[in-house]
């Protein structure tokens, strides 16, 4: 079995973490890692980037956001966006990320986390079902908003 972990996003890996490929029609879900990496940088103060290393390799990236003075419920601890690479999807490298994330976020005290996204047939509903996210609402866009109690 190989290991996994996670590290903080660095110089040291950020090229390998913008380069994730996904599996075909992934893509229209996702918004590319280097948006993530300029989002980090505007909030750095509420910003978790990350990627999941296995065998210390790039295979994913998750980015959270913890801003207890949100506005918005859905975004006060969220993920922001999740990529695994295509060949390491299966392999439980999002379902790792994800509870990470829900590990810092119990440690900075909330009480659950949530996701945005679109729905669709090639979607991330199925998986964030199977971790325990429940759909609570809908963007005036039409995404799906889903939390997951901790």
């Amino acid at each position: 079995m190989s290991e996994l972990k996670l590290v903080e996003l660095s110089a040291s890996n950020i090229v390998a973490a913008n380069t994730l490929t996904l599996k075909p029609g992934q893509e229209q879900y996702v918004a590319p890692v280097s948006h993530s990496i300029a989002e980090a940088y505007v909030n750095p103060v509420t910003a978790w980037p990350r990627v999941v290393l296995e065998d210390d390799e790039v295979v994913g990236f998750i980015m959270g956001n913890f801003d207890p003075d949100a506005q918005e419920d859905e975004f006060r601890s969220c993920i922001w966006r999740i990529n695994v690479a295509a060949d390491a999807q299966g392999h439980g490298v999002g379902r790792f990320a994800v509870l990470a994330l829900a590990d810092e976020a119990r440690q900075r005290g909330f009480e659950q986390i949530t996701v945005i996204f679109e729905p669709g047939e090639d979607g991330p509903a199925a998986f964030f079902e199977k971790i325990g996210f429940v759909a609570t609402g809908e963007t005036p866009y039409g995404e799906t908003i889903a939390a997951l109690t901790l």
